[in-house]
């Protein structure tokens, strides 16, 4: 009984029209032949299985052929069948893993000299050349920058940047990339076509997407479903064969999340575990998932909609907020490299589940329960009462007045401003405020925040805050100090006050220090924030830091500025 050839090497390309995923190498080869452009030394680079070996055979049955040096061997002649059954007596293949020494190389160079037996160039193929050793390349550096006219040299590698530079510069080097999962899995499934073996697409998918770029791997892959299968390949088989995570458990586990539903978490974790499912696998499936919501939300072409599990992808982009998915991508990566730091697998996989759940916002989490509830906010509304805080009767009140300037903070939190314009409203201080007119002063130590252009979008804001335009006045000179940030400043060091005074009078503090000489640290102290005002904080200093940084860039000498 004949014994079956594995599909690596019963498919391996025979000529440049066969190879998949390396056109650029291919051209480039092909026109080098075609105008006899040829070099005396090539350095193919690239990850296993994406074709170095097998340009290099192609490419000494090219420069062999018995039709002559073409871009297009015939196959038929005794070199290329030799060339392909691996017993060509000038095509020498050198495994520098094996032959490190420079012994071995002194050899090849020695053998290099003498003219070829029956073929038109020796061809010496040395793979993984990077593992020769240094003196080896040394010697081989003479005869690799002017070779004997019958001497080609092939050279492939997986870790060029091990090759020293004196090699690098003798070679023509092309840079073989990993092949696109899309071409792996078409000619995966034309070669399924041609064994007459039945398969669905989206195994097929899970087969390119496991090889990781290489159709060497990819091939030895098919084999084992093939066998896994027997005989057909099914999607629920090669997930079994991969261990791969059932996708709908994906899904599920996101719906829950956007429900807030931690029973349910626990409840699919728990299944999970009991198929003996991968948890390392499921996180990173689920940040690939993550990442084609994402996707599916800020470019929706980018999701073609013959995606397996479409309609899924679609709904959950829907229903969870993108800076909601954003955060769960940072916390499944994070929790998969925490990982093998856990008490177990399960341990980890939970409570990455549970930190998406903890840090999902709030008041993202009760609108998305509860579209038709109108949001409850401390704040007034701009869209639902269009006029201006300050009584509007009150046309030119005199300056300084309270009034005023209280109403300036308020206003200027409701006009969605970003960047620097909104750390110029919030450091400038209202002398006059009504419906018609605003006139606003800038301490001398942040006067050059007023630029035209900041300027023109807080004037564009406040004309649609009041639905008419309104006049805005800068000035620069002292202020009270009730501005909008030194207003947050005093809030927040009043709530850090009444939190360390709350500390030093509980009970239980007291007995401590008084039992055990204990001493509390006072910068530890942290004020007590509900989820929602602990967000908005953070993104209004984000804004305010990067606005400070961009105003260092204009005015390097600011901080030099009159004191107060």
């Amino acid at each position: 009984m004949s014994q079956t050839q594995v599909l690596a090497r019963k498919w391996r390309p025979r000529n440049f029209s066969e190879l998949t995923g390396q056109e650029h190498v291919v051209r480039a080869l092909t026109n080098a032949l075609e105008q006899n452009r040829l070099h005396h030394a090539y350095l193919l680079t690239g990850t296993r299985g994406v074709g170095k070996t097998t340009i290099a055979r192609i490419l000494a049955k090219s420069l062999n052929c018995e039709t002559g040096v073409t871009a297009t061997p015939c196959g038929a002649c005794a070199a290329c069948l030799q060339i392909d059954a691996g017993s060509f007596i000038d095509l020498i293949e050198l495994d520098a893993a094996s032959n490190t020494q420079v012994d071995n190389m002194r050899e090849l160079l020695e053998n290099a000299l003498y003219a070829p037996t029956g073929a038109r160039y020796k061809i010496y193929i040395i793979d993984e050349v990077h593992m020769l050793s240094k003196s080896a390349f040394n010697a081989m550096l003479k005869t690799l920058e002017e070779p004997p006219a019958h001497v080609k040299f092939v050279l492939a590698t997986t870790d060029p940047q091990k090759i020293p530079i004196t090699v690098l510069s003798r070679c023509l080097q092309f840079n073989l990339k990993q092949i696109p999962q899309t071409q792996i899995a078409g000619h995966l499934k034309h070669i399924l076509a041609q064994e007459s073996i039945p398969c669905d697409t989206p195994s097929l998918q899970l087969v390119a997407r496991a090889a990781q770029g290489s159709m060497r791997d990819a091939l030895s892959l098919l084999d084992q479903a093939i066998a896994f299968g027997e005989g057909k390949i099914e999607e629920a088989g090669v997930r079994d064969m991969l261990g791969i995570i059932d996708q709908g458990y994906l899904f599920d586990l996101l719906e829950a999340l956007a429900r807030r539903d931690g029973v349910k978490l626990l409840s699919l974790a728990d299944e999970m575990e009991a198929q003996c499912l991968s948890f390392d696998s499921a996180l990173q499936d689920l940040a690939a998932l993550l990442h084609r919501i994402a996707l599916a939300q800020t470019v929706p072409q980018a999701i073609s909609e013959d995606t397996p599990e479409y309609a899924r992808i679609v709904a959950l982009a829907k229903s969870l907020a993108p800076d909601d998915v954003q955060l769960f991508y940072q916390i499944a990566l994070h929790g998969r490299g925490d990982l093998s730091l856990a008490p177990d697998e399960y341990a980890g996989f939970t409570m990455t589940l549970l930190r998406m759940l903890t840090f999902m916002p709030d008041d993202l989490a009760t609108n998305r329960q509860s579209p038709q509830a109108a949001p409850v906010s401390s704040k007034p509304s701009v869209t639902a009462e269009k006029k201006p805080p300050a009584a509007p009767e009150q046309t030119t009140p005199p300056e300084n007045t309270t009034a005023p300037l209280l109403d300036w903070p308020q206003l200027s939190q409701q006009l969605k401003l970003t960047g620097m314009a909104k750390m110029l409203a919030h450091h400038s201080e209202a002398k006059t405020i009504t419906g018609e007119k605003i006139e606003l002063c800038v301490p001398d130590v942040h006067k050059h925040l007023l630029e035209k252009k900041y300027q023109d979008k807080i004037q564009a804001a406040l004309n649609s805050y009041f639905g008419k335009p309104v006049t805005l006045n800068f000035s620069v000179g002292s202020i009270t100090g009730l501005t909008p940030v030194a207003l947050q400043q005093r809030e927040e060091e009043e709530k850090q006050t009444n939190a360390i005074a709350a500390i030093e009078r509980d009970p239980v503090v007291q007995e401590l220090i008084e039992q055990f000489d204990a001493k509390l640290i006072v910068p530890s102290i942290k004020p007590i924030e509900n989820k929602g005002e602990k967000r908005n904080e953070r993104q209004y200093r984000k804004h305010d830091e990067a606005s400070a940084n961009d105003a260092g860039k204009h005015a390097p000498n600011a901080g030099k500025s009159g004191q107060h």
